[in-house]
């Protein structure tokens, strides 16, 4: 079973942003900040927790649920879509503050984070990432999409993981104790994202919000974000498990055109703060060190 969640020390709902946005703020005040997204879209902040609260021993952190997931509802009356969290983005970077802004960007949180960014380089008025932390980023392109879809696929329908289905099915747990049932069914559900399936255990369970996860992954059409980061020139990590269902070329890609480090990690797969938490904080901390604004300036 996940390890429980820590209550965060402030939380509220934003009050700049087009439908409130819930936020929650963890880690030590008077340090540097880090603004951390969360993936999906549709899902929410709290299955990165709570082992990304390493990154809180020595920044001030905050997160929040993207609107459509968690606990920031959406009224509903207009589709969800990557503008909008470009939008929703830049009125929290505002609202709190976050200039120097430092961005921990997880799946489709790093490909949030590289939207912004590539918007951000035409709209004067939104602010600038001063880094990036882009861990297991979500497929760059559409062609990548379509292979990773196809390998979670493949790895869901594994011997491993089917007969883990069938032992479920057949142990009479839905009646016994229908919350271990449904955590164990979570575990199933997202088994393919890890090297090791039963490290699914130690992931706090989530939901994704179907609708809202359709209408962002249509609004960005036939994409390929590679081309639009040649010119990046903010100070940026990009970190991804050699194992992950995601194609590991699209990551290759993206720190060729940033022009940035890649760090894959072995026997890891899409999550690796679950997996490989010592050594993906090893290469974190290390980045945050050597590129904190506050010390440069």
């Amino acid at each position: 079973m996940p390890n429980p969640i820590p209550a965060p020390r402030e939380e509220g709902f934003t009050t700049t942003t087009g439908s409130p946005l819930y936020w929650a703020k963890y880690g030590r005040t008077k340090a540097p900040k880090l603004l951390l997204l969360h993936g999906g879209p549709g899902a929410d902040h709290c299955y990165m927790l709570p082992q990304m609260l390493h990154l809180g021993e020595r920044h001030d952190l905050l997160f929040y649920d993207q609107r459509g997931g968690g606990r920031s509802k959406s009224d509903g009356r207009a589709p969800i879509t990557w503008r909008t969290h470009v939008e929703d983005l830049g009125a929290v970077v505002t609202e709190f503050g976050l200039e120097p802004l430092s961005i921990v960007g997880y799946s489709w949180g790093a490909m949030l984070a590289l939207l912004y960014t590539i918007e951000q380089r035409k709209n004067p008025h939104l602010v600038p990432p001063a880094r990036l932390v882009l861990m297991s980023p979500a497929p760059l392109t559409s062609e990548y999409r379509r292979a990773f879809e196809a390998e979670f696929n493949r790895r869901q329908q594994s011997p491993e993981i089917l007969h883990m289905r069938e032992e479920l099915a057949g142990s009479g747990l839905r009646e016994k104790d229908p919350a271990a049932y449904r955590q164990r069914a979570f575990e199933l559900g997202v088994a393919g994202y890890f090297a090791d399936p039963t490290k699914a255990r130690d992931l706090t369970p989530f939901r994704v919000v179907a609708k809202v996860q359709q209408f962002v992954w249509e609004s960005l059409g036939d994409f390929d974000l590679i081309g639009d980061l040649k010119g990046i020139k903010t100070p940026s990590i990009v970190i991804q498990g050699r194992d992950d269902p995601i194609p590991l070329a699209s990551s290759v890609e993206a720190s060729r055109a940033i022009g940035t480090n890649l760090v894959v990690l072995d026997d890891c797969g899409h999550v690796p703060y679950v997996e490989q938490p010592k050594q993906l904080f090893s290469a974190l901390d290390t980045f945050l060190d050597e590129t904190n604004p506050t010390v440069q300036s």
